[in-house]
């Protein structure tokens, strides 16, 4: 298990993740298509093309999970009890096809739960960026957490 309990995050820590991800034509079309966003910004190359972009926007949902997904390793990969919440997310610029993303991580809090003492609440805030270091995502993400049990 690669994932951090509890006691082991402390505001202020920063994870930059080394896992990172070329987005493809393939990953936009087939997360677009599986949600069911017909947005021809992100499917019709045509519609695209005559946009201020003059080409695809990669679903900024796709670009989202990526995001969480590439922390996951690093900081709750087997100890995230559940997402309770994500908020303050923005998409600061455009991600395309052939773009690489890269990642890091900061805890922004950390407390017991006020109810189940066998677990607490992080809160993060995931950035992602491309190739060129422009920040393309960031959000705020509330994950509950099991805590260490004394052995």
């Amino acid at each position: 298990m690669g994932g951090l309990y509890l006691q082991e995050f402390k505001p202020g820590q920063v994870f930059k993740h080394q896992l990172r991800k070329s987005v493809t034509e393939s990953d936009n079309m087939l997360f677009s298509v599986m949600t069911l966003n017909p947005q021809p910004l992100h499917i019709d190359f045509a519609f695209a093309a005559e946009t201020e972009w003059g080409k695809p926007l990669v679903n900024s949902l796709f670009t989202l999970g990526l995001m969480i997904g590439i922390s996951v390793h690093d900081t709750t990969l087997g100890t995230t009890v559940a997402n309770l919440g994500m908020t303050d997310t923005v998409f600061p610029n455009p991600v395309f096809h052939g773009d690489t993303i890269r990642v890091e991580t900061e805890v922004k809090s950390v407390r017991e739960s006020k109810s189940k003492p066998d677990r607490g609440i992080v809160e993060f805030e995931h950035r992602a960026y491309n190739q060129d270091d422009k920040l393309v995502a960031r959000c705020l993400r509330q994950a509950m957490i099991v805590k260490k049990q004394d052995a």
